[in-house]
């Protein structure tokens, strides 16, 4: 028998105590956001400059004297009010559209489609323009499109290294964010307005958006790039629109999430388990979090970014050390954006059952006391009828990712790509994600995107930092590279799998693309009234000293690391393959009973087989030599090289 209170029957009795524990922190944040609102300008003025300083005179020396560093990068980066402000001050021109959902919601849209200098050329617009193959973003929970763009270096930032490479970017906004906060029916004021969930997203929002770009650019299909709630919107869209898969040739997911094991906090586990009355009646039935614009605008930049650094560890269990300070500084401001409290809820109902279900309108009444398990299931989102080819990159730190049970879910042809130390953010905003996150993306984009029926010369992707093999001619053009590679490539992988070239469900590594390190790009220095007079700077963050870096982090920022520009390119290369960490997988199920799993490091690979079982599972030995019988050093030199 369970009990449809709002606790009986869902918690133990230390989570009550919990739980009434966040209710006053609740209230007591809305009694100070009722005070703030009143307040005038000039006070909020006074409490900022307070808390500077108060900040600067906790500050150490030698926080002081590094106090001006990127401060003008940083800055021009927080005070930019909105997306092409941002890709103004990397010298990109970005546009503005704007689509109309099937129910009535008007949704923003960005889009970045030329190189610099590139403007005043016609891309995707008919006949005699240049055709390029379009990618579709979409960012997480409670974000908008700002983050994909908002990092202190061009080199870090995915979206621009596409834009060279020769891509048409889209970039998606959730309904009731900062870009969509419009119906054509109900006003941001009226609670009907934010009634959506994960179940809106996924059918209309994403497929209205997808249906509108393609449109726009006259082309047949797009790659998706999701992050985070971005991926669980376009699992839940493409499992329920089988048509939308046709219109998707490949569907990268960064740190993909469909049904998170739960939450470090056992206080906000607690309000997981809660039923939605109660959650409503804590948050409210619109937009949940607003006040954290308030604490923003009253905080001290410094500040405010320990403060989201302890929220998140207090939530997630995250440390966060993947991403300099400048880098917090730069885009924790842009970190949030509204949306509904119902979608927050649904959330928490997938997290409490285990399942990723579309929303539970819990059809009992709140005094019900009945068993309704036996009548009344929750629709599952189909995610196993998936046709799109599925790449999973997930960080081995992120506490919201179960991969196991991730592809119990998911298709036989999905793959899967860990970054051992990455947390969640990290993909957006770490200081080596175009190292560690860059080269599996384009590496995924260029084997499923290259037979989409365009023409690829306008694709550019940058030359491999790694020596090519002996036979491969200075004079031979990238289009023989590549097919050469490609072609000695399944040869050898035939070789050590013994598997059919020509299955569905066999991945094969193509060369990764690995972006030049050049030097960091300066930005337009910009001054704004947003802030008071004598602004911060990066440094000033709390606690944001560089951890001591880790064996790999040291030789990676020694001299002859491939991220720095001294030492040859001979040492470079040896540095790179000693301290290449970032493993490659792919997971794919055969049949019913066995599973093929594939792991390829830039050290090495051996092959073993247990056909009783089913399995195949191929991995690196510590020698770096190839243990199958028949594989000469000559083929193993030659995969490495094809591989880097």
């Amino acid at each position: 028998m369970a009990f449809s209170l709002p606790f009986l029957g869902r918690l133990y009795f230390i989570e009550y105590i919990t739980l009434l524990i966040s209710l006053l922190f609740l209230f007591l944040e809305g009694a100070i956001r009722i005070i703030t609102l009143a307040l005038p300008q000039p006070i909020i003025n006074i409490c900022y400059r307070g808390s500077r300083r108060l900040f600067n005179a906790l500050s150490d020396a030698t926080s002081k004297r590094s106090r001006n560093k990127k401060k003008a990068i940083v800055q021009s980066l927080v005070e930019a009010a909105d997306f092409l402000e941002l890709c103004e001050l990397y010298g990109y021109t970005a546009e503005e559209h704007i689509v109309q959902t099937k129910d009535g919601y008007l949704l923003g849209l960005h889009r970045l489609a030329w190189r610099r200098g590139e403007y005043l050329s016609p891309v995707n617009a008919g006949p005699g323009s240049i055709q390029k193959k379009v990618i579709f973003c979409m960012h997480g929970l409670l974000m908008n499109s700002e983050v994909w763009v908002c990092l202190t270096d061009k080199e870090r930032c995915l979206p621009f290294q596409l834009v060279e490479a020769g891509y048409d970017v889209w970039f998606g906004n959730n309904r009731g964010n900062k870009y969509s906060k419009k119906s054509t029916k109900w006003a941001p004021t009226e609670a009907r307005f934010w009634s959506f969930s994960i179940d809106q997203f996924a059918f209309h929002d994403i497929p209205d958006s997808i249906d509108y770009i393609l449109k726009a650019t006259g082309q047949p299909s797009l790659s998706y790039i999701g992050f985070s709630q971005g991926t669980a919107q376009a699992f839940a869209s493409l499992s329920v629109h089988p048509q939308l898969n046709q219109k998707v040739d490949v569907f990268i997911a960064l740190a993909p999430a469909m049904a998170p094991p739960g939450l470090s906090s056992r206080l906000v586990n607690s309000l997981a388990k809660a039923t939605p009355h109660f959650l409503f009646l804590a948050f409210g039935r619109k937009a949940i979090l607003s006040s954290a614009t308030m604490w923003e605008a009253l905080l001290y930049p410094p500040i405010f970014v320990r403060l989201v650094d302890q929220g998140n560890a207090f939530l997630f269990g995250w440390k966060n050390h993947n991403m300099s300070p400048h880098q917090k500084l730069a885009a924790y401001p842009h970190l949030y954006s509204y949306t509904s409290t119902k979608s927050v809820v649904h959330w928490f109902q997938i997290i409490r059952n285990g399942k990723f279900q579309m929303y539970d309108d819990e059809i009992q009444g709140p005094l019900a006391i009945s068993d309704t398990s036996k009548y009344y299931k929750v629709a599952k989102f189909p995610t196993r009828n998936i046709k799109t080819p599925i790449v999973l990159l997930y960080g081995g730190s992120d506490s919201l990712v179960d991969i196991n049970v991730m592809l119990k879910e998911l298709p036989h042809h999905a793959e899967v790509r860990e970054i051992p130390h990455y947390e969640h953010l990290d993909f957006l905003w770490a200081h080596d994600v175009d190292q560690q996150v860059f080269p599996h993306v384009f590496a995924a984009l260029k084997k499923y995107t290259m037979d989409g029926g365009l023409s690829p010369e306008h694709l550019v992707y940058p030359k491999s930092p790694y020596p090519r093999s002996a036979n491969d001619s200075p004079d031979k053009s990238a289009e023989e590279l590549t097919a050469t590679e490609d072609e000695s490539l399944q040869k050898h992988t035939e070789n050590i799998t013994g598997a059919d070239s020509s299955s569905s469900t066999h991945y094969k590594t193509l060369p990764a693309y690995s972006p030049t390190t050049t030097s960091h790009t300066a930005l337009t220095e910009q001054t704004s009234g947003s802030r008071p007079e004598g602004w911060w700077s990066s440094d000033d963050v709390a606690g944001t000293e560089p951890n001591t870096p880790s064996k790999i982090d040291k030789d990676m920022l020694s001299p002859t690391s491939p991220t720095s520009l001294k030492g040859s390119l001979e040492d470079r290369l040896k540095v790179a393959k000693k301290n290449s960490h970032s493993s490659l997988r792919s997971i794919d199920f055969s049949n019913e009973r066995g599973i093929r799993i594939g792991v390829a490091k830039a050290l090495g690979a051996v092959s073993q087989e247990n056909s009783a079982q089913g399995i195949t599972v191929s991995h690196e030995s510590k020698d770096g030599k190839a243990t199958k019988s028949g594989e000469g050093k000559k083929k193993l030199k030659k995969k490495l090289r094809i591989q880097a």
